[in-house]
C-alpha cells in the first residue's frame, strides 16, 4: 500500500497542468491521483479520489476556483493550495475569499516558460505541509478553556494588573485569514481600543489584504505608514503591519523596519509584540492565532511578563496548532480560548461592549 500523499491537480491550462503534475509525480513523497481543468471536476474527482491534497488555480472555467474551495470544504473537506498567478485586485480578493473559506495556503504561480527549480521545491515543500493540515468542515470549539495551560509563574498574573486596556495586538500566520476576519466582524463599529495586526502572507498575495478585510468588517482596516501617532482610545481601528515590512510601536508612533526576518518572517508577530511593553506597561493585549512555526511565542510571554492581557487560540479551531501551542508550552497565554471566544474577549476590555458608533 502506498504511503505517497495522493494530490489532486486542478489548473485549467494544460500545459501548467502537465508542468504541476511532472513536479509532483517527480517527487518520491507525492503522487498525482488527479487532473481536472474545471472547478465542477474538481469537486467530483475530490469525491471520488478523496486526495490528500488539492493544488487549486483560482481561475478556472465552470465554477471558479473560489466557489470549487467553498463547495470543497463543505462536502468533502480537503487541504487546499492555492497556485495561482491573479494579482489583480479583484482576483487578489478572490484568493483571500477562498482562504478565508478554508484553503489552507497559497503559493504563486510561476510566469514564463522556464523551469524554475526553486519554486518547484517550494511547492512539493508547500504541498507535504498543507497535506498535513487536518481541515474540517466547520470549526468544532471545546467549550471552555484549555487544560493543559502550564501553572504560572509566581511573578505573572493570571489578568492584566489593571482594568484599563490601551492598544490590542494580534499576529496570525496559516490560516489567519479567516481567523482574524471572524474576530473582526465580532468588534462593533464604534470599537475604542485601536488594533495593531501581522498577519503571514505571502508577498505576492498581500497588496491588498487590509483593503479586503475593511470591506469585510465594520471596522477600519488599512496599512500602517511610517511615523503615524498610535491612536488613543476612542479612536479603534485596525492598523496593519505591510508586506516585507516589520511593524513596532516607538516612542508613541508606528513605526516600519527593513530589519533582517525573524522565524523567516517579515513582518514578525514577535518584532511586533516585543515592541509594546515599552510603551503601554500592563494596559495591552495580545491575541496569538493559528499558524505554523513559533513567531509570536516569545513577545506574547513579553507582554505576559509586564502584566498584559495574552489569549492563544486553542487546537480545536486553529487551522494549525503551532504558533499558539508554542506559546502554552512556554506559559505565555493567560487564556485560551476557541476562535468563536475571541470577540467577546476583547469587548469585555475597558467596557468595549457598550461603545456604538459609525464606521
Amino acid at each position: 500500500m502506498s504511503t505517497r500523499i495522493r494530490g489532486l491537480i486542478v489548473e485549467d491550462s494544460l500545459t501548467v497542468r502537465k508542468y504541476l503534475a511532472e513536479i509532483v509525480g517527480a517527487d518520491p513523497e507525492l503522487e498525482v491521483v488527479g487532473e481536472a481543468g474545471d472547478g465542477r471536476t474538481a469537486i467530483e474527482l475530490c469525491q471520488k479520489l478523496r486526495p490528500d491534497v488539492i493544488t487549486l488555480d483560482m481561475m478556472l472555467p465552470v465554477m471558479t476556483g473560489l466557489a470549487a474551495t467553498e463547495r470543497i470544504m463543505a462536502y468533502c473537506p480537503t487541504p487546499i493550495l492555492i497556485v495561482s498567478a491573479s494579482t489583480n485586485r479583484g482576483e487578489l480578493f478572490k484568493t483571500y475569499d477562498a482562504l478565508a473559506a478554508g484553503a489552507v495556503d497559497v503559493l504563486e504561480k510561476p510566469l514564463g516558460d522556464e523551469r524554475d527549480a526553486d519554486w518547484e521545491r517550494r511547492l512539493t515543500a508547500a504541498l507535504k505541509l498543507v497535506a498535513r493540515v487536518k481541515v474540517i468542515t466547520h470549526p468544532r470549539a471545546r467549550l471552555g478553556l484549555y487544560r493543559d495551560v502550564p501553572a504560572l509563574p509566581a511573578a505573572l498574573s493570571a489578568e492584566p494588573a489593571t482594568g484599563k486596556c490601551r492598544l490590542i495586538a494580534i499576529g496570525a500566520s496559516t490560516g489567519g485569514p479567516g481567523a482574524v476576519l471572524e474576530i473582526l466582524r465580532g468588534l462593533p463599529k464604534g470599537f475604542p481600543i485601536p488594533i495593531l495586526l501581522v498577519v503571514h502572507i505571502g508577498r505576492p498575495f498581500a497588496p491588498a489584504f487590509a483593503e479586503w478585510l475593511d470591506g469585510q468588517s465594520s471596522l477600519r482596516v488599512a496599512y500602517a505608514r511610517d511615523g503615524e501617532v498610535l491612536p488613543a482610545v476612542g479612536q479603534g481601528r485596525v492598523i496593519m503591519a505591510p508586506p516585507d515590512r516589520h511593524l513596532v510601536v516607538r516612542g508613541g508612533r508606528l513605526r516600519l523596519t527593513d530589519d533582517p526576518e525573524r522565524h523567516s518572517c517579515r513582518p514578525s508577530v514577535d518584532v511586533l509584540f516585543q515592541s509594546i511593553p515599552a510603551e503601554t506597561g500592563p494596559e495591552c493585549a495580545a491575541c496569538l492565532l493559528t499558524g505554523m512555526g513559533r513567531d509570536g511565542a516569545e513577545g506574547l510571554l513579553a507582554i505576559r511578563r509586564a502584566g498584559g492581557l495574552t489569549l492563544a487560540q486553542d487546537e480545536a479551531t486553529s487551522v494549525v496548532f503551532g504558533m499558539p501551542r508554542e506559546a502554552i508550552l512556554m506559559g505565555a497565554a493567560a487564556r485560551v480560548l476557541p476562535l468563536q471566544q475571541f470577540a467577546p474577549a476583547l469587548l469585555g476590555l475597558n467596557g468595549a461592549s457598550e461603545s456604538r458608533g459609525t464606521r
